[in-house]
């Protein structure tokens, strides 16, 4: 498939997507006092919301391109150049059930390579409530797409130049489970001293990553972020490198996308001044 076959796919499957967040929207402006569903895992979601759209988002990518199937039921080998849609659940269910706009629906393209390795090769993260919408294709850069007064505008995705973390805006995530959320808060404690202008903890992790790749923020951290969080993460991370934004674990390492992770993302610029905190909190 080429570039430009690619691009023409990710702008269908934006209108499906967008479809999706119309019926997500209305549900969240039509609730009252809904609650959170956990499950055995103890993972937070957000009940029928999340069934119908992974049915109606997974529907709509098999009408356009079925290609091997899905991620989450992909066989336990693939072959070379096989590719999987990966289609996550509400990313920010908390957020969404506390009426606030800072959630996405995420989908994410894999692709295996001739050593059997997969990387997503398209991404799209789109916010229904905020009017915005992210979309990067393998080689293709990042843009972002926004609902103005003048109609739909097509932007460039940036990242920031703020070379150092003094002066600099970081956001953080955390999770809700319990004993997991002390590393990140302990990160938090550890940043004072190189003086950010700014930390914020608003999310999804989706949004926040993307908010890195275009200058919102200048640097973004979590711990522990789970395989449940694949979707999310493989469709921000084509945002993130397409818009030359630095993203790994905090170790360095490549992201694994079978197993949790401890994952930063930068402007590129100060990852050499954040690395060492992250390491350090690491082994706290």
């Amino acid at each position: 498939m080429t570039q430009e076959n690619l691009r023409e796919l990710a702008m269908k499957v934006v209108e499906a997507v967008k479809a999706a967040g119309v019926h997500a929207l209305q549900d969240q402006l039509n609730s009252h006092g809904t609650v959170p569903t956990r499950g055995e895992d103890g993972r937070c979601f957000v009940g029928d919301v999340d069934g119908r759209l992974l049915r109606y988002v997974s529907g709509r990518l098999a009408d356009i391109e079925h290609f091997d199937g899905f991620w989450q039921t992909r066989p336990a080998e693939s072959r070379p150049w096989q590719r999987y849609w990966c289609v996550g659940k509400l990313d920010g269910a908390i957020n969404y059930l506390r009426n606030m706009s800072e959630w996405a629906i995420t989908v994410s393209l894999f692709e295996f390579n001739e050593f059997g390795s997969a990387q997503p090769i398209l991404g799209i993260v789109h916010a229904p409530a905020l009017g915005e919408t992210y979309v990067a294709v393998r080689g293709g850069g990042a843009v972002r797409i926004r609902n103005t007064q003048l109609g739909e505008k097509r932007e460039k995705v940036v990242p920031s130049v703020t070379p150092t973390l003094d002066g600099a805006v970081v956001s953080f995530g955390m999770s809700y489970m319990p004993g997991e959320s002390n590393r990140a808060l302990g990160t938090v404690g550890a940043l004072a001293d190189h003086h950010p202008a700014d930390v914020k903890r608003v999310g999804p992790a989706s949004l926040d990553l993307c908010k890195v790749a275009d200058g919102t923020y200048d640097a973004y951290f979590e711990p522990e972020l789970h395989e449940w969080d694949v979707p999310a993460i493989s469709a921000a991370a084509v945002v993130v490198w397409e818009a030359q934004g630095a993203l790994h674990r905090w170790d360095g390492g490549d992201i694994h996308w079978r197993q949790n992770n401890d994952i930063v993302c930068t402007n590129g610029l100060i990852d050499r001044e954040l690395k060492p905190i992250l390491i350090q909190q690491q082994g706290a």
